[in-house]
């Protein structure tokens, strides 16, 4: 028989698959957000090996059927963007919450898969700050060259500069040995420059 965790994993995974929105990934369609989850796993390895059950679950239900509320389902403003984040990562977190349960978690476990989702104590826990440069590594690795073509450079600067300053001095040193060339390059030497 699966383990909790495996199960809990294989659920999660499951509704990653119904996002309808793709990406192509070594010439084969992929749902978003199960690529997005597997590159959370996939950097999760590289910064914590050893991660305990309840990061690693986080981490993986990060962005947790994501595709059902999108941005533009909140005004294109600072505040819509803040209220659609605290409104994504409440019901991500939620939902998280009810498959631990399910798959036999403990109500603590359950729940403290929910706050490291909901990103409690950013820079006091270990386990927030680990989900939180993992993003980081992803939106750097993954999504950044996108959002650069749809940006103006001072926007894209004072991101990166947020970005930065969200991560730790680990998720700093993996941030840096990121191959990378061009302009996210350029953009990226801009941000961190004095």
């Amino acid at each position: 028989m699966a383990s909790k965790l495996n199960r809990a994993l294989a659920l999660i995974d499951e509704a990653h698959a119904l996002d309808p929105n793709k990406v192509t990934i070594g010439g084969s369609e992929v749902p978003y957000e199960l690529h997005y989850a597997q590159k959370m796993t996939k950097y999760l390895q590289v910064r914590a090996p050893n991660a305990a059950e309840v990061l690693r679950l986080a981490i993986r239900a990060q962005h947790f059927r994501r595709w059902e509320t999108p941005r533009s389902s909140y005004p294109m403003t600072r505040p819509g963007y803040h209220a659609w984040r605290t409104f994504l990562k409440k019901r991500q977190a939620e939902q998280a919450f009810q498959i631990c349960r399910d798959c036999g978690y403990s109500e603590e476990e359950a729940e403290r898969v929910a706050a490291l989702i909901r990103k409690e104590d950013l820079k006091q826990d270990e386990e927030t700050q680990v989900l939180e440069d993992v993003a980081c590594l992803v939106f750097l690795d993954d999504q950044f060259e996108e959002f650069e073509k749809e940006h103006n450079e001072e926007k894209i600067i004072n991101i990166l500069r947020k970005t930065w300053g969200k991560m730790s001095e680990r998720g700093h040193e993996l941030a840096l040995a990121m191959p990378m060339a061009g302009r996210p390059q350029e953009l990226v030497q801009k941000a961190l420059s004095p």
